[in-house]
């Protein structure tokens, strides 16, 4: 069977599961079995599959049919230009977080040394882009999952700035492990129970809920932001940043947590992203506090 055939069969099937994109998911899946690029996928459709060929991307396309993600069956996920590796024990990187990346590069220019701290780093999205784009740029990066963690440091490594980040099997919410920090970022959970039950299957059912869910049943989603609050505050220098990635109905809640004098921040924000809902918290470090 030709390439154009399998792609139309495939796209017909994935219509029919309901899943998005089904004809971006079948040429995606088709270019991982035949090893094969976006413009190869487009210029050899009467390319013939083997057998094999045939058998592996039927058995993805049944996996999708699934509901699974595309990442996880691709084994890969593009975040702020770079290609990482991406497992079911990680998040999958998302467009809306690179607003972190950008916002940070506005603060330190390309020959600025930076010292910064990422919790609950999961795939190591975050602190790998930063190191990657600010040379100067040295970090640790947190999480509780040590699967994560292997995850993170092969992406380190592949973008060749594992000299330049240090990885910490730990929980943010109880202590973090520096002082004097420029900057600290984190995409943390900020998903309520009430949205994860709302959630498509593709996500609940296969992205660890560890990673999307923050409180009980009935809570704001902002118990995350609430527990690294104080720890963040004695981490950063006076004048140092904190970015918090949060839910796109949390950003008046979020500056208001955050503007409790007890935690030693000023200027709170909310930065929108592309779409213009509320995206990242920005809070920086008083003067003086220590």
């Amino acid at each position: 069977m030709d390439l154009r055939t399998v792609l139309q069969q495939g796209t017909e099937f994935l219509s029919r599961a309901g899943v998005d994109s089904p004809a971006l998911s079948a040429r995606l899946l088709a270019g991982k079995v035949l090893g094969l690029t976006p413009l190869q996928i487009l210029t050899e459709h009467r390319r013939e599959l083997s057998p094999r060929e045939e058998a592996e991307l039927q058995a993805l396309m049944r996996r999708r049919g699934q509901g699974e993600p595309v990442a996880y069956l691709l084994g890969e996920r593009e975040f702020y230009g770079l290609c990482f590796e991406v497992t079911p024990d990680v998040l999958i990187p998302r467009p809306e977080t690179e607003l972190i990346v950008d916002a940070v590069l506005d603060q330190w220019a390309a020959d600025q040394p930076v010292h910064f701290l990422d919790l609950g780093t999961g795939s190591g999205a975050l602190a790998v882009a930063l190191a990657h784009e600010r040379p100067k740029a040295r970090g640790l990066a947190l999480d509780r999952s040590r699967a994560a963690l292997r995850v993170a440091r092969r992406n380190a490594l592949k973008h060749r700035v594992a000299g330049r980040i240090l990885f910490l099997e730990g929980d943010f919410l109880q202590s973090l492990p520096a002082r004097d920090l420029d900057l600290i970022v984190a995409n943390p959970p900020y998903v309520t129970q009430d949205e994860y039950d709302e959630l498509s299957p593709e996500v609940a059912a296969y992205e660890p809920r560890s990673a999307l869910v923050s409180g009980e049943p009935g809570g704001d989603g902002l118990d995350h932001v609430r527990g690294l609050a104080p720890g963040a505050g004695r981490a950063l220098r006076p004048g140092g940043l904190l970015l918090i990635e949060i839910g796109w109905l949390q950003g008046r809640a979020g500056v208001k947590l955050l503007q409790d004098s007890k935690w030693g921040f000023e200027a709170v924000r909310v930065l929108p992203d592309l779409a213009g809902r509320d995206r990242v918290l920005v809070a920086r470090k008083q003067s003086g506090r220590s």
